[in-house]
């Protein structure tokens, strides 16, 4: 806290900055998302795990975009009072949403 009882402005300055960065990784799902339904092979198995994948990227982009305003506010609010940070619970969920899409995208090539 400053000397006025306000919190550092620094800090609500990196909580902003961390969120828009969650919100571009969001994005960039989306567009994967997109990107993937314009080429999307037609019919057969391809078809399907581009869809898959797809709808997983678009998923997990919604789940960044709430899960980021989600931590924000609690980030926000724990700077204001002046206490601990809450725990960093979407981490996990990228990683793993990566790794997921990352071995789906590998079997869509494997299928092309």
């Amino acid at each position: 806290m400053g000397d006025d009882g306000e919190p550092d402005y620094r800090f609500t300055l990196a909580n902003e900055r961390t969120f828009l960065a969650w919100v571009r990784t969001a994005l960039g799902l989306l567009a994967g998302g997109v990107a993937l339904s314009r080429f999307r092979p037609e019919g057969g198995a391809a078809g399907t795990v581009s869809v898959a994948v797809e709808l997983a990227c678009l998923g997990l982009s919604c789940v960044l975009a709430v899960g980021a305003l989600r931590r924000w506010r609690d980030v926000q609010r724990a700077i204001v009072v002046d206490a601990p940070l809450p725990p960093a619970h979407l981490i996990p969920v990228v990683a793993i949403g990566v790794v997921v899409l990352a071995t789906a995208a590998a079997v869509l090539l494997a299928l092309s």
